[in-house]
Formats: C-alpha cells, sequence, structure tokens
C-alpha cells in the first residue's frame, strides 16, 4: 500500500489541481466568485460573502450579472489556500482571453472577477465573457470539439466563441412509430441518438465523457418552476402559485410574471 500524500500550504500548488478531483486557489489579499457548496478546506484567512452583501456592490456590479444564480454564489477573499471539489468529479481550471464561454450553471465551481458572470438565453447555462480563469467540473474527462457538430444533450458541458446551439431532431425518429407516439403523448426524444443539440460556425464546444449529467443540488443550474423565473411558465394555476387579483391589479401581476 502506498504512502498518501500529506499537504500543507507550502506543497499545496497555486491556481492548479492537487489531483484530477481537486483544484487549489491561492488568494493573495483577492478575490474569487464561488459556488456554494464547492469549497471542501482552507489555510488561511478567509471569509465568503454572499452577493447581496453591501460592502461587495461595486464587485458585483462589474462581475456578476445573473440574478436567477444570485443565491447559489459568494465571494471568497482574504489570503490563504482554497480547496474546491465537487462529489468527485473531475475538476479543472480553464483560461480565457479576452472570450466568451458559455457553461453548464451546475458545473461551473469558481471564477476570477476579472471574468463578467451573466445569465444565458439558453435555460440552465450561464455566459463568462472578458479575460481570466474559471473551475468547472465534469462527469470525466472534457473533450474538445470543433463545429459543425451534433451533441448528445446531456453530454454538453458548454461552447466558446460559436453561436448557441439549435435542437435537432432525427427524421426516421420523427417521422415512424415512435415520432407518432410522441406527437399524441409528449413523450420520448430523450436519447441522443434522437435528438441532439447542433452547433455550427467557428468555435469550440466542450464535452464530458459520459452521457449521464452531474446531478445538481437543489435547483442550482436549472431554472425553478415557480411563478416570477423567467422562462418558467406564468404559474398560473399550479400549486402554490400567487392567487389572480382584480382589475388592473392582475394586469399589473401578468405583466411582471407574479
Amino acid at each position: 500500500m502506498s504512502t498518501p500524500v500529506i499537504h500543507d500550504p507550502s506543497t499545496l500548488p497555486s491556481d492548479d489541481n492537487v489531483n484530477a478531483y481537486t483544484f487549489c486557489v491561492e488568494l493573495k489579499g483577492s478575490q474569487w466568485f464561488l459556488q456554494k457548496g464547492k469549497m471542501i478546506a482552507y489555510y488561511g484567512r478567509i471569509d465568503f460573502n454572499g452577493i447581496g452583501h453591501g460592502r461587495l456592490d461595486r464587485l458585483v456590479r462589474s462581475s456578476f450579472h445573473s440574478p436567477l444564480h444570485a443565491s447559489d454564489w459568494v465571494v471568497a477573499e482574504g489570503s490563504g489556500k482554497m480547496l474546491l471539489a465537487d462529489r468527485a468529479f473531475d475538476v479543472n481550471s480553464f483560461d480565457l482571453d479576452d472570450g466568451n464561454l458559455t457553461i453548464r450553471a451546475g458545473n461551473l465551481l469558481a471564477y476570477q472577477p476579472s471574468l463578467a458572470l451573466k445569465q444565458s438565453i439558453v435555460p440552465g447555462f450561464l455566459t463568462l465573457l472578458g479575460t481570466g480563469k474559471f473551475v468547472a467540473a465534469s462527469n470525466g474527462p472534457v473533450v474538445f470539439m470543433e463545429p459543425p457538430l451534433r451533441v448528445d444533450p446531456q453530454a454538453l458541458v458548454g461552447w466558446a466563441d460559436c453561436p448557441s446551439p439549435c435542437h435537432h431532431y432525427d427524421h426516421g425518429y420523427m417521422s415512424g412509430v415512435m415520432g407518432g407516439l410522441r406527437a399524441l403523448t409528449g413523450l420520448g426524444g430523450a436519447s441522443g441518438e434522437e435528438h441532439q443539440f447542433e452547433f455550427a460556425g467557428a468555435g469550440t464546444v466542450l464535452l464530458q465523457s459520459t452521457e449521464v449529467l452531474m446531478p445538481d443540488h437543489g435547483a442550482t443550474g436549472a431554472v425553478p418552476h415557480e411563478a416570477g423565473v423567467p422562462g418558467a411558465g406564468s404559474g398560473h394555476g399550479q400549486p402554490g402559485s400567487a392567487p389572480r387579483l382584480p382589475g388592473q391589479l392582475g394586469d399589473l401581476q401578468r405583466r411582471f410574471g407574479l
């Protein structure tokens, strides 16, 4: 049996992997955005503050533009070394150079404030813009592909510097017996052989080497089915939705998605 490696602050790497499943971020009086629950240990003096913390308003104004995911993120600041991991999934860092990358919200663990995070028009994804480093997890090693390409939706991690994908359904599937069943019931179409995301143009597509998505904690990375949440429907008639108000108040309620 081999002797385990025992780390201390001097032996931990700086902004690099400790192993395939753990990444070490070094803070030197600096800040990182961090998804809640991804820090497993740290050395030094590091504080963690929520996105709504008033002292961080200027930082959030320049680097965080996704109110739907604000409750899932904190800002780590101080001096020390911080270990990130996500349920023994593969963890890696990536560098953007004046880039544009869209990634599954649940896969993004942390990023430097020199990058700006925005809410993608594609539900469940976030977009990073600018220059800097970010850390992401994947179910298996990441594979980088060049468009044109069709991808199993469950294998997709993200895409960089290329247009958003469109849906592609196999013609044989759509016109066959299963297509008729889908038209009648709305069921089916979940297999990558039947339904893919299609990418065109220049850029890079990031795939994980499995067709099993990383399970999310709670609603992280997904659009909640709640009234008032963009992309979740009106919520009218659903359990927990607010009762419809009369007259002009009801019109305002509908306008703002309440």
